[in-house]
């Protein structure tokens, strides 16, 4: 009789990727699994039955030089913390066995190579059943990123689109992006991220070894996301000047920064900012298997000095001065990984910050966290990593300064404007959660912070007033400013004293980027106003669209008001800084609720323009899961007040929620428009 061999192996990939969770990756060519969780694979034989009693199976998994060997056993109890392999005897065919691989909880993230070895009283055979990636397990208890609840895998784990928090707290901007972590090809490129890491250059086995811990994984990726120290992802600019690269709010989706710089060879994307910067880390740490969200900092401090102290300073006539190298960015945005802190207790467990935007090295190295938001809540500097410079983003106070012929004349102190709202995406829901309570002890909670998405509410800590003993001043915005619509502010002056005053009175309005100190004036005025004692007066004011729409496009504005006494010359200012809400482009599909898998679709996009004058611009549709290519459309000239409509088709090739999401780039305003539609696609 002929002697047992196998005819063929299957990996039995519809069924591991099911099991595994991994349905999104069916385009990696490698089986892709996740640790601590069998999978299977089956095997045809020839010749001779197999032969339990004579014949012998084993399994050899490799992970560069690193390899374990095992046999497959017949007994179904596997432990968690090392690899083994099995047949089990109750279902087992001779002729078409099945085996079962198991790793550990804690084994590496990585691309596997794996052989069958098949022994018999005749011969000894080795078969190659070519690779599989491995990815962390958040649904096993026994791995370091497992998270207790399912909405929450789905969320951070799961889910291939999102949105990014900006502008203001006055006026949140929710800013819809494609994570794209299922796209073909992008899964390979996360994991090579790690191979090009400096750590894997400098020592392969060390490397694969570490790599079994979310911990040493969410350093590396941190440091790779930005170029500074490596050949990493993406390239910083906050210069204003981005001819060799793309403006960082070009951007919709991680997949198609990740697909340009493997295709370049590992040469950094330009350009990146924070947002950007972290929605790619979020993108490689869900591919990778460990729970990511994005979190936006509202009024994030950079204290250089590591005093807790930012010191602003304003002239005589309400224009903010680049004069201290702290500085305080109107947003910041960074990620949370929730994963097991067993270098440092349970206790910390949890929400980790990571932030890939590089402002400050830790370890010699552009990289940050990962910080357990638990520590920076209760100020435990002396824990890893990098707690006292998130502290500082979410704490810092601020002095404000009047400066006058060199010297200072006015001062002011501000303990709440700093991390005055920490959020995320919801889980399950497209709308803001606030966990600013997570960071810090909130001296006065807002009940309307608590459950406001990106509409408009108070926030009394970032109402800006000086006062000196003689006048207080504050000022207002009327409502939030809109594109298209004049701005609306209110100036309040109080007399504190019995006495009349003359004071001069300096408006003052610089168009700003979200992280940097303004740039020249683009509106003011100047006027005399007299104060009867005690007298209390307000001013209103208006800065019409065709004053700013030139200038301020997806830029802030930062506002102030001086006032002078004009007998004591005695100082005293207010400030905001806000931005200006565009409008969203609509996005209607037709036959909502009938929405298929592999099924045509039509959609309309629809743009009215809000501004004085007319428009052109160049539209962009994309959607991972619904469309294989961006598409693109230019828009004519479209006079003010007046609406277009682009219809656009589509065969989605995913099934799950997923966001179609457009943005229209005008040419001649400083400015992008953009919306999104959640979209139900069934079997």
């Amino acid at each position: 009789m002929e002697d047992l061999s196998i005819k063929y192996v299957s990996v039995e990939k519809p069924e591991n990727l099911e099991k595994h969770r991994t349905e999104g990756f069916s385009s990696s060519k490698p089986l892709v699994v996740r640790r601590g969780a069998p999978f299977k694979i089956s095997l045809q034989l020839k010749g001779r039955p197999f032969n339990p009693q004579t014949d012998t199976v084993g399994i050899k998994v490799m992970l560069g030089r690193l390899y374990v060997t095992m046999p497959v056993t017949f007994s179904t109890k596997v432990s968690s913390s090392r690899w083994s392999a099995y047949m089990d005897p109750e279902f087992m065919n001779l002729q078409t066995p099945s085996i079962f691989i198991s790793s550990p909880a804690s084994a590496s993230v990585g691309s596997y190579r794996f052989q069958l070895h098949l022994f018999t009283q005749e011969s000894k055979r080795r078969y190659n059943l070519g690779k599989f990636i491995l990815l962390c397990n958040p649904w096993c208890r026994e791995d370091a990123v497992y998270i207790p609840f399912e909405d929450q895998r789905e969320e951070y784990v799961q889910n291939d689109s999102g949105l990014l928090f900006m502008g203001t707290t006055k006026n949140l901007v929710s800013r819809p992006w494609s994570f794209d972590q299922y796209e073909p090809s992008i899964l390979e490129t996360c994991l090579n991220l790690l191979q090009v890491s400096p750590q894997h250059q400098r020592g392969r086995r060390s490397d694969y070894l570490n790599r079994n811990n979310p911990i040493y994984i969410g350093r590396v990726v941190s440091a790779m996301i930005n170029s500074e120290d490596d050949r990493g992802v993406l390239k910083g600019n906050w210069s204003n000047n981005f001819k060799e690269g793309v403006h960082p709010s070009t951007w919709t989706g991680s997949g198609d920064i990740l697909k340009q710089w493997a295709l370049s060879g590992y040469r950094p994307v330009k350009y990146g900012q924070c947002w950007v910067f972290a929605a790619v880390m979020c993108t490689v740490m869900r591919a990778l298997g460990i729970p990511c969200r994005v979190v936006t900092n509202y009024n994030s401090a950079h204290d250089t000095n590591k005093n807790l102290v930012i010191e602003e300073y304003y002239n005589e006539k309400g224009e903010k001065l680049n004069y201290s190298k702290d500085s305080i960015w109107n947003f910041h945005v960074w990620v949370e990984c929730w994963m097991a802190r067993q270098d440092l207790g349970s206790g910390m467990n949890g929400w980790q910050v990571l932030d890939p935007t590089p402002q400050e090295r830790s370890g010699g190295v552009f990289c940050c966290g990962p910080a357990p938001v638990k520590a920076i809540k209760d100020q435990r500097i002396d824990m890893f990593y990098d707690i006292p410079f998130v502290y500082a983003e979410v704490n810092a106070d601020v002095h404000t300064v009047i400066v006058s012929q060199g010297r200072g004349v006015g001062y002011s102190k501000d303990t709440e404007r700093v991390g005055s709202l920490i959020c995320t995406k919801a889980v399950g829901l497209p709308r803001l959660q606030n966990i600013t309570g997570d960071y810090k002890f909130i001296k006065s909670p807002n009940p309307s912070l608590a459950s406001r998405s990106s509409t408009v509410a108070e926030d009394s800590t970032l109402r800006r007033a000086s006062s000196s003993k003689k006048v207080l001043v504050s000022l207002s915005l009327d409502k939030a400013p809109v594109a298209g619509e004049p701005i609306s502010f209110t100036v309040k002056v109080i007399n504190k004293q019995d006495v009349a005053k003359t004071m001069k009175v300096c408006l003052n309005a610089q168009a700003k980027e979200y992280n940097n100190s303004p740039s020249e004036t683009f509106w003011e005025s100047h006027g005399i106003m007299q104060l009867a004692p005690m007298e209390v007066k307000v001013l209103s004011q208006q800065i019409l669209p065709v004053q700013y729409e030139d200038v301020v496009g997806d830029d802030l504005i930062n506002l102030a008001v001086v006032l002078e006494d004009t007998a004591s010359q005695e100082l005293c200012l207010a400030s905001e800084e806000f931005n200006i809400a565009s409008p969203n482009l609509l996005i209607q599909v037709e036959d909502e609720n009938s929405t298929g898998l592999n099924k045509e679709q039509t959609a309309t996009v629809i743009f009215t323009n809000p501004f004085s004058q007319p428009v052109s611009g160049v539209l962009t549709v994309a959607g991972a899961g619904l469309i294989q290519e961006k598409l693109l459309f230019r828009m004519p000239l479209l006079p003010p007040g007046l609406s277009v409509e682009q219809r656009i088709t589509f065969i989605p090739n995913k099934v799950g929620t997923k966001m179609l999401q457009a943005s229209l780039t005008l040419t001649n305003i400083r400015s992008t428009i953009r919306g999104f539609k959640m979209i139900s696609i069934k079997i």
